[in-house]
């Protein structure tokens, strides 16, 4: 069936895919989103501090 250095590179193959699919998970679950909100955030206190600067200088 399979010979060793084939069975070696399937193995190969099958960790890479597996690392791969997880990563892509873990991206799109947890760091995506946590990377949206942290700039929504940040861009929420530079309106308000804008706000708050045109309203001291008017």
């Amino acid at each position: 069936m399979f010979e060793f250095d084939q069975y070696l590179g399937f193995l190969a193959f099958l960790t890479i895919l597996t690392i791969g699919f997880w990563l892509m998970i873990f991206l799109l679950t947890f760091v995506i989103p946590y990377w949206i909100g942290g700039a929504l955030m940040e861009r929420l206190k530079e309106m308000r501090e804008e706000k708050k600067a045109s309203r001291i200088n008017s």
